[in-house]
């Protein structure tokens, strides 16, 4: 069978899905008609700045019908005044420069569009549009027929605008004034510049250092004023101490002698010292903040259901207002998002998120369907039992144990140094300063001066932030995002990766089927599909979906042998479909490869394959991770269906468990957590939410990061999903660099306060020798972090 690839969307082309149109190829009538939308608007130079930027457009089929109703537009416009409307729409597809460009451009392909703004990291695309001439739902439509169709959901709805903290950078900023023009100010008595100019104007320039140097000490240093206070209340002595008392007795000191005229003081030291530290501070936060670590259904949910009157009329309600015994239709892909009866005959209701298991449930008029699952295949309709919020999957996410907690006793490097330097640093210039004081009360001061300020830990405490932010800046650009940097210590202590199996080591395998043998008709493939479409089993279920001939044909003769295939007769023609056995052929077993075969009267057609739809360099991943030493688990809340399959793939070592109910896969990380294990949970869905909330990381696995995924401590893009040795590897050369670091910084400590114990350093030495070692520790730390991501992390 031959293939080729989509011009629009870069899917693969098949006999099955081949249309041709302008010389060109595509994979759906959907694609196809986009090319000429663009083309007939003079807007296909699309095409030319990526190759296959599009996405095949989806079937809207009244999903967008809630978009008429005028309270829940109000709620979504973030503007609205006379006809000007601004709504801000998040489109998974936004990748690349051609859907900017497009998007940017949608006021060709509709007039009411004024204008459009992509916020690309955020993929947010925020529309200005004239409400007298195209209406919100109209947008929506447009964007989901070019294949940007938007993502709205319950959060949507709920949010309301938060105000931004700006707090940190107003503070970066006087720092960063003062430190620049207090340096420039005392440049002159560095250098001992003697005349006229310099005696007349000296006071008035140490003065105006003094003024400038207020709002620093008062306003931009005050975070660590309020961590130190709090530290020493709760005996809890950590780095802030130190460096708040560096602080003071620098500007303590300082400002007596530019009052006394006893010198220029330090304030180009405190100001530069401040100025630094925030901004280590402003690094550490800067953790990928377009990402939700922390999502609820609401994420999931959508805003609106479509629910059917006492006369069959169809409205869209919002999900809020559904009760008890109303009747809901619920289209192909569409989530249930109440627990309800089913109305209709039958129903396929695919659980996956929810529980785990991979195969869609079979269910039939009268049973009962729990929210969170999403309905497969045809239209039905349900009665609703509960609302949303009495729900079993708002009830799920409502349960303590399935939120993730912060763990209060988890201490980092930082914190374990400081708890000793800070007392030892007290004591060691307390003593200094009482044993000098019966010599010369003055020199005591010099001393006890000059030892805070270069033992000042600014070296010591930017150490952490500036290794640890550079790793999540260089994690990020690999597509795994860090919920903040305590994270990658957390990494590097694992011991214990815990996998659930599917969505996190599985792929979507229907992109994963292809046709081996005798090209097949239409009538054929047609005939193929409606002999499947009565079988429950998971191949069945995805030949289906794979087959895109939809005509309804009811066979003749229909009979399902179990462990064997189906026999059906259309049309006075016997198709027999499944295993060699069935069909009296032999063939070779392929391992991680499954095969339907297919018969067509007495003729042998050929097989369709399913092939391995376990991630890429799965195997290597978990040998490479075993060679590491880390213990492996596979838990899934699936049937063991797949067990030999994966005993053969994976390493011998691998413990598997299946059948495990969301409880249960917490319950099992507990359990390892006793036993002394630091696990690490890769999961995807509701039913890890506990146990990534349990594990002392959770790391959820995402086809696209920004849509729905439990709470978690990182985000994984599922592209990168083989590098997570190479991942927890980086995180352990991390930490290895703040050690390296520590110890460099603490020999500076060393050096300084044993000459300042001598009474051999000033503090203007002591002051001019705090930023050259804060400078080259940061040097350090950056050239060491960006060398080791090279060597240890290949992939661009």
């Amino acid at each position: 069978m031959s293939k080729s690839t989509c011009y629009h969307c870069g899917n693969e082309v098949t006999t099955f899905n081949r249309i041709e149109f302008d010389n060109k190829e595509f994979c759906c009538n959907g694609c196809k008609t986009v090319y000429e939308i663009f083309s007939d608007n003079d807007l296909s130079c699309y095409y030319d700045m990526e190759v296959t930027p599009g996405a095949s457009p989806e079937e809207a089929n009244g999903k967008y019908d809630f978009l008429d109703k005028t309270d829940i537009i109000n709620k979504l416009l973030e503007f609205n005044e006379g006809t000007t409307g601004i709504v801000s729409f998040y489109i998974p597809h936004i990748h690349c420069s051609s859907c900017i460009w497009i998007l940017e451009n949608l006021h060709r392909l509709n007039e009411g569009v004024i204008r459009v703004l992509v916020n690309f990291p955020e993929k947010k695309a925020t529309i200005t549009y004239n409400s007298d001439k195209v209406t919100l739902k109209d947008l929506a439509l447009l964007l989901t027929k070019i294949g940007y169709e938007p993502y709205i959901s319950l959060k949507n709805y709920e949010d309301k605008p938060q105000a931004v903290d700006r707090s940190l950078i107003y503070k970066i900023g006087i720092a960063f004034f003062s430190f620049g023009n207090v340096m420039m100010l005392s440049f002159p008595e560095y250098f001992n510049i003697d005349d006229i100019w310099m005696r007349q104007y000296k006071d008035f320039f140490r003065w105006l250092i003094l003024f400038m140097s207020l709002p620093v000490f008062f306003y931009s240093a005050s975070p660590y004023y309020l961590a130190a206070w709090k530290g020493i209340k709760t005996k809890n002595y950590t780095i802030d101490i130190p460096m708040a008392l560096g602080i003071i007795v620098m500007f303590i000191r300082s400002t007596i002698d530019i009052v006394f005229d006893l010198g220029p003081g330090f304030f180009d030291s405190m100001t530069m010292l401040v100025f630094f530290m925030l901004l280590g501070k402003l690094f550490q936060q800067r953790t990928y903040n377009f990402l939700s670590f922390e999502r609820d259904y609401k994420s999931y949910f959508p805003i609106a259901i479509t629910k059917i009157g006492e006369n069959g009329v169809e409205e869209p309600i919002q999900v809020y207002e559904v009760v008890k015994g109303d009747r809901l239709l619920i289209r192909n892909q569409e989530l249930v998002p109440v627990d309800s009866i089913l109305i209709s005959e039958s129903a396929f209701i695919d659980y996956s998120f929810v529980t785990g298991e991979a195969v869609p449930v079979e269910k039939k008029s009268g049973d009962k369907v729990f929210a969170g699952g999403k309905q497969v295949g045809d239209v039905v309709e349900i009665e609703a039992v509960n609302t949303v919020s009495q729900s079993y999957l708002t009830q799920l996410w409502s349960n303590d144990v399935f939120q993730k907690k912060v763990d209060m006793k988890y201490k980092t490097i930082t914190d374990t140094i400081s708890h000793y330097f800070t007392p030892v640093l007290l004591i060691v210039s307390i003593l200094t300063f009482i044993g000098w004081s019966f010599i010369d009360l003055n020199a005591a001061f010099n001393v006890f001066t000059a030892i805070l300020i270069v033992a000042c830990p600014c070296a010591l405490a930017l150490t952490a932030p500036f290794t640890l932010g550079n790793a999540i800046r260089i994690y990020g650009r690999k597509r795994f995002y860090l919920k903040n940097v305590t994270v990658v210590e957390q990494m590097a202590k694992v011991n214990t990766i815990v996998f659930d199996k599917t969505g996190t080591i599985t792929t979507n395998a229907s992109s994963t089927i292809s046709y081996i043998g005798e090209e097949l008709s239409r009538e054929e493939q047609n005939d193929i599909r409606n002999i499947i479409r009565a079988s429950n089993h998971p191949l069945s279920r995805k030949l289906y979906n794979f087959l895109s001939t939809k005509v309804v044909v009811k066979p003749d003769f229909f009979e399902e042998i179990t462990g064997q295939g189906l026999v059906g007769i259309i049309k006075e023609t016997k198709y027999l479909i499944g295993s060699p056995k069935l069909l009296g052929i032999d063939t070779e077993r392929v391992l991680n490869e499954t095969s339907v075969h297919i018969k067509i009267g007495e003729v042998y057609k050929g097989r369709f394959v399913f092939a391995n739809h376990y991630r890429e360099g799965l195997k290597e991943l978990f040998d490479n991770l075993t060679i590491s030493g880390y213990k492996v688990v596979i838990l899934s809340g699936d049937n063991d269906g797949e067990k030999v399959m994966l005993e053969e793939l994976l390493p011998k070592s691998t413990s598997l468990v299946f059948n495990q109910k969301p409880e249960e896969k917490l319950d099992y990380i507990k359990g390892l957590q006793e036993k002394g294990g630091n696990v690490m949970m890769v999961g995807d869905g509701l039913n890890d939410a506990g146990a990534l909330a349990q594990s002392n990381v959770g790391v959820s696995v995402s086809e696209n990061v920004n849509v729905f995924t439990p709470a978690s401590d990182a985000i994984l893009d599922a592209k990168m999903f083989e590098y997570l040795n190479s991942f927890l590897k980086y995180s352990k050369k991390s930490v290895k660099i703040i050690k390296l670091s520590y110890i460099l910084a603490l020999s500076y400590n060393v050096v300084g306060i044993t000459v300042s114990i001598m009474n051999q350093m000033s503090p203007l030495v002591a002051a001019i020798l705090m930023p050259i070692s804060t400078i080259s520790i940061i040097s350090f730390v950056t050239v060491m972090s960006n060398y080791f991501a090279k060597k240890i992390i290949k992939k661009d």
